[in-house]
């Protein structure tokens, strides 16, 4: 985990947890497996639908590069992978939780300013 401690400037703590959940994909992925506690592959293909098979495979790498998830390797045919949250990756919880509340909060204003 070769990540910079920030301990500068006014934001510079913001700059600490995007290191780590920036990218499209990244906090989906977490609030995915904060939802199931354990995801295989093809299944969170599935649910990032728009996120192509080499992003999905790029952004777990990263994940699992900076101690965030863990991936597991089942020796079967086939092959059989699937992802969970380390014991650092479940301290993101609230930071993927907030976002989805704040998500919820904006879907929910943008279907009244629709109508």
């Amino acid at each position: 985990m070769n990540r910079h401690i920030y301990d500068c400037q006014e934001g510079c703590p913001v700059e600490s947890t995007l290191q780590f959940i920036s990218g499209k994909w990244k906090s989906v992925i977490l609030y995915h497996l904060f939802k199931e506690q354990v995801c295989h592959f093809g299944q969170l293909k599935r649910d990032l639908k728009d996120c192509s098979q080499r992003m999905l495979a790029l952004q777990l790498a990263e994940l699992e590069q900076d101690g965030i998830i863990q991936k597991n390797i089942y020796q079967e045919i086939p092959l059989k992978t699937d992802y969970t949250l380390t014991k650092f990756g479940k301290t993101l919880e609230p930071v993927v939780l907030a976002m989805s509340q704040w998500g919820t909060y904006y879907n929910q204003l943008a279907k009244t300013e629709s109508n």
